[in-house]
């Protein structure tokens, strides 16, 4: 439609100017002695349209041609742009794809444009670190060591790699430049904690843990984990003696201290170092918040000197609680233990046949027919010692 119109107008425009043309007499005459030109107006007009037309086109090639360096120059730019960028996107789903070869070959190509160095340099550093080619890795890294606008995305990913790769010692340095810029974000600190965590600073790791659960960032079990990892590591290192393993206890917050296995670990580590008083506390202590058979049996491992106050009183207390859990074979079988340490013959020879009934765990049963051997062999009884030395040594077998 567009068109047809267009081709109206043209023709009703030649029409006027075909008519216009016919009735004008007019002429125009050039002198340049000794020559004379004569045409008519309307040659004139004719002519005086296509010289300007030409000029007009003249100017515009003249313009053109100056102006060809500055446009060539934008079109090389544009293409290297349009390269450059399809290399940077190359590059990234050739690393998502697992394609590492192909995305550092990629972030070649993408590294060509300036304004995408910096990316491509970390993504080429993933890529190499993907396949074990470390010296790529940390030239890709130095390429991008002094651009202030990449920083912390430079710092996070060289803590990543160096982690993956079993550095702990350079990926906190990583981490502390990280930190002296400013930047405590949940990843960060993710990665910090894996870091100190391979390195077995644990009393870092536990401060970052709590931080982490805080904002909901740990999955409680990975947390959970976590804490006993870092516990069994603290209370139990080989090299504390009893100052030092007080000093790693009153460090610990309250709400961890009536853990289960923090509490069993605590006690056992009290325990070898003849801490017996400060095991026995922490055992109960943690008992009273939790019940757990570990701790029973740590509190089992505590008892007092017999004849003691203490242990009469340990007596008492599982005593006790053996009324509230009349089933629970580690409670009758540390109650057993006690009352045989005290030469309560009676009650130690019916807790520990209690036990030996409840009891679904080997070692459980090994212990109680021990512990019986040992009563009936105080006692003179060397058929019933025998019978129970028999079974014991069976059970060790099964």
């Amino acid at each position: 439609m567009r068109l047809l119109l267009w081709l109206v107008a043209l023709m009703a425009t030649a029409i006027g100017i075909a008519v216009t043309a016919r009735f004008n007499p007019g002429n125009v005459v050039l002198f340049y002695p000794p020559h004379r030109l004569d045409m008519s107006l309307n040659l004139f007009v004719v002519l005086l349209a296509l010289l300007f037309l030409v000029a007009y086109g003249l100017v515009r090639a003249l313009n053109a041609t100056r102006k060809m360096p500055q446009r060539v120059a934008a079109y090389r730019q544009r293409k290297r742009e349009r390269e450059g960028n399809k290399g940077l996107r190359d590059a990234l789903k050739a690393l998502f794809e697992g394609r590492f070869g192909h995305a550092e070959k990629a972030a070649m190509r993408a590294a060509e444009l300036p304004e995408n160095t910096g990316l491509a340099a970390l993504i080429g550093a993933r890529a190499a670190h993907r396949m074990r080619e470390p010296s790529r890795r940390d030239a890709w890294l130095a390429g991008v060591a002094h651009d202030n606008g990449l920083k912390t995305a430079r710092l996070m990913t060289v803590t990543e790699l160096l982690v993956d790769d079993h550095q702990p010692e350079a990926a906190l340095e990583a981490v502390a430049e990280l930190n002296a810029s400013g930047q405590r974000h949940i990843h960060a600190l993710q990665w910090s904690m894996k870091a100190n965590q391979q390195a077995r600073n644990w009393p870092e790791v536990l401060r970052l843990v709590r931080i982490l659960d805080k904002r909901k960032a740990l999955h409680p079990a990975l947390s959970t984990r976590l804490r006993e990892l870092a516990y069994e590591a603290l209370l139990g290192a080989e090299g504390h003696d009893a100052e030092s393993i007080r000093r790693v206890w009153a460090g610990v917050p309250a709400p961890d201290r009536t853990v289960p296995y923090i509490a069993a670990r605590a006690a056992g580590a009290f325990n070898a170092r003849g801490l017996h008083d400060e095991a026995r506390a922490i055992a109960e202590d943690a008992l009273r918040a939790n019940w757990d058979d570990r701790v029973v049996r740590a509190y089992r491992e505590a008892a007092g000197p017999a004849g003691s106050p203490t242990l009469l009183t340990q007596i008492e207390h599982c005593e006790t609680w053996l009324k509230e859990r009349p089933r629970d074979a580690e409670l009758a079988l540390t109650l057993g233990s006690l009352c045989l340490k005290q030469k309560l013959w009676g009650k130690a020879q019916r807790y520990l046949e209690g036990a030996l009934s409840d009891a679904t765990e080997a070692p459980m049963v090994r212990e109680a027919h021990l512990k019986l051997a040992q009563m009936h062999e105080a006692l003179g009884q060397e058929a019933e010692a025998a019978n129970h030395y028999r079974q014991c040594a069976l059970a060790s077998i099964l």
